[in-house]
This record gives structure tokens, C-alpha cells and sequence, in this order.
């Protein structure tokens, strides 16, 4: 089979979806610049493919940025590429309201120049990694596909919808392109060997990263941001999927996508949701650690409930959410107690 490229397959969600299509049989071209990923992470990807018995697993690693041409013009005509999963971009919803014009450069400009560089090329497969910031802060749950893209509340989360808009309108130009949107709700866990997982750089901004660096001391207590909303315990209710989840539903989207064409978008979330406090204390019984934490005010922006209906992904992927919540705090727990520095190159 022809390889397929993953842009950004170092991050978090890249490098759990590269070893899921390394697993299958197939074979994977990772581009990345490593601006908020590792190269420790593939070396990792290598070591868990192994010990899962797959002795030459078909793995090249381009360093490279998407919005550089002449580097995707040489990939593609180095690689008879059949599909692309499009992961790279910035991803911090602070640093985007902080630096908006590096989020509309590095993921609107940079998407549009893979997709030129794509057509150039004649490959018109596409599996993009949106998120569900793109139904808005209006939207109540549980949110379906049916819904319209609504009122982001950050340049990050407007990327996501401006990229969805943009697909759509190529495909509506151009016949020939299939395209899944992949709408993320909130990706936790790490793979169940403890070789590779989430390692954001600096202070983490996902809950799940800052409850485990609390708990191995790297951050003294939890900010849970408000208490006083309309849920269970007064704090905000999320989707929380196992990243491994969720890397599978790439490989489902990479079947459709081949069979198919035009712009569709799922969920992929569990279609269940669970309370800041609910997660500290599944966190605390899967790690035997006491999270301290400190109620502080609500974040602009912030909603109070947030989670999938993914019955869509369900009939037309075949795709189902399988790992529950204390198999998430299991693998987050030993992915941090095993790795405390991440992969040490920060």
C-alpha cells in the first residue's frame, strides 16, 4: 500500500496515530517541525511498534514545516503518498488570543498551502483534525454534526472552523477531493506500554496534563477555573476519549475517505460527560496520589457543559469509543509516573 502522510505525527494525537497505522500495515511519512513535539516521540513510536512485533515497521521522518512548498513538492514527489492526515498547527488556545496572526499564518496559511501543494501532487485525500470549539460557545449539548459552526471564542478555535470551511469549498470546486473532518472533543490517556504520551511544553493548558504534573510535584496545585456552574458539582462538565480512541477513529476515517468523496465532519467523543472534581478524584483513585487544588474565577469563554453525540461516527465509520475513564487515569498515571520530565528534552 502507499504510504500516508502525517503532518505534525510527533505531537500528542500524531504520535498515538502513527503507531495505530504502523500496527495496521501500514506504511507512514511523518513531517513535522517539532515546535510542540519531540523527536524522542518517534524514536518511542519505533520501541512500542517493536515490542508489539512489528520488527521493520515502515516509518520515514521528514523535518519540515507545512507552509514550506518546495519541501512538500520534493515530499510528494519523493513518496507516492495516497492519503495525508493533517495534524500540524498551533494548538494553545492562550498563546492564540495572545499571538492571533502565528495562528492564522501556521494553521490557515499552512493548511492551504498542503492543500495546494496536495492538488499539485494529485493527491486528494484528506483526514483533518478539527475539534468541537467550531459549534461555538452558544451550542448545548450533546452537540451533533447536524449543528451549525457557531460564535467561536478564540483565534485557535476560529482556525478550526475557517480550515473546515475551506475544505468544504474545495471540495464543492474540485469533485475529485474526500475529506473527514474530525471533530476532537477532549483527548486524554496515553499508550498502555508508558512509552509515549501527552508532554506539553511549559505549564500545561488540558486538564488532564496539569492533575498528573500536580501529582508527581512538577506543579504545586490544580486551578479548577469556577464551581459555580449549572452541573453536578458546579464545575465545567467535558468529553474526555482515550487518546488511543481516538487515534483509531484517524484509521476509520482513512477507509472512508478512500471510498468516497466530498467534505464530511464527525464527533469523536464517548457521548458522556464528566465534571472537573469527577476527574480529580477518578485521577486520585487510579494514582493513589491527593490532588490539591484551588478554586479560582471562570475563564472568559469557558462553557459549562460540553459533549459528542457520536452516533454519526458510529453508522458511517464503525467507529465507537472502547476505553472507559479508570482506563484513561491508568494509562495517563503510568505514562507520567514512568516519564516525570516527559521525554527530557524541554
Amino acid at each position: 500500500m502507499n504510504p500516508i502522510l502525517v503532518t505534525g505525527g510527533a505531537g500528542y494525537i500524531g504520535s498515538h496515530t502513527v503507531v495505530e497505522l504502523l500496527l495496521a500495515g501500514r506504511a507512514v511519512v511523518v513531517l513535522d517541525n517539532f515546535c510542540n513535539s519531540s523527536p524522542a516521540a518517534i524514536a518511542r513510536v519505533r520501541q512500542v511498534v517493536a515490542e508489539a512485533g512489528c520488527a521493520a515497521p515502515q516509518l520515514t521522518v521528514v523535518r519540515g514545516d507545512i507552509r514550506d512548498r518546495p519541501l512538500l513538492d520534493d515530499l510528494f514527489a519523493s513518496h507516492a503518498i495516497a492519503t495525508v492526515i493533517h495534524f500540524a498547527g498551533l494548538k494553545a488556545v492562550g498563546e492564540s488570543v495572545a499571538q492571533p496572526l502565528a495562528y492564522y499564518d501556521g494553521n490557515v496559511g499552512g493548511t492551504i498551502n498542503l492543500c495546494q501543494a496536495m492538488a499539485a501532487a494529485g493527491v486528494k485525500r484528506l483526514v483533518f483534525s478539527s475539534s468541537a470549539t467550531v459549534y461555538g460557545e452558544d451550542a448545548r449539548p450533546p452537540l451533533t454534526e447536524a449543528m451549525p459552526r457557531g460564535r467561536t471564542t478564540n483565534p485557535y478555535g476560529t482556525t478550526k472552523a475557517m480550515i473546515e470551511q475551506i475544505l468544504t469549498d474545495l471540495c464543492a470546486a474540485d469533485p475529485a477531493w474526500s475529506v473527514a473532518l474530525l471533530r476532537y472533543f477532549n483527548p486524554i490517556g496515553a499508550h498502555p506500554s508508558g512509552l509515549i504520551g501527552e508532554n506539553p511544553k511549559g505549564i500545561p493548558n488540558n486538564l488532564m496534563p496539569y492533575i498528573s504534573q500536580v501529582a508527581i510535584g512538577r506543579c504545586a496545585e490544580l486551578s479548577v477555573y469556577g464551581d459555580d456552574y449549572p452541573t453536578v458539582d458546579g464545575t465545567g462538565v467535558r468529553d474526555y476519549l482515550h487518546v488511543v480512541d481516538l487515534a483509531r477513529g484517524h484509521l476509520a476515517a482513512c477507509a472512508w475517505v478512500q471510498d468516497h468523496c466530498g467534505a464530511e465532519a464527525w464527533n469523536l467523543g464517548t457521548g458522556v460527560g464528566y465534571s472537573v472534581l469527577q476527574m480529580v478524584r477518578a485521577f486520585e483513585a487510579a494514582s493513589g496520589r491527593l490532588i490539591p487544588y484551588r478554586i479560582v474565577p471562570r475563564r472568559p469563554g469557558d462553557v459549562a457543559a460540553c459533549w459528542a453525540d457520536p452516533g454519526k461516527a458510529s453508522r458511517d465509520l464503525g467507529w465507537q469509543a472502547q476505553l472507559d475513564l479508570p482506563q484513561m487515569m491508568a494509562d495517563t498515571w503510568r505514562w507520567q509516573s514512568r516519564n516525570p520530565d516527559g521525554y527530557g528534552d524541554e
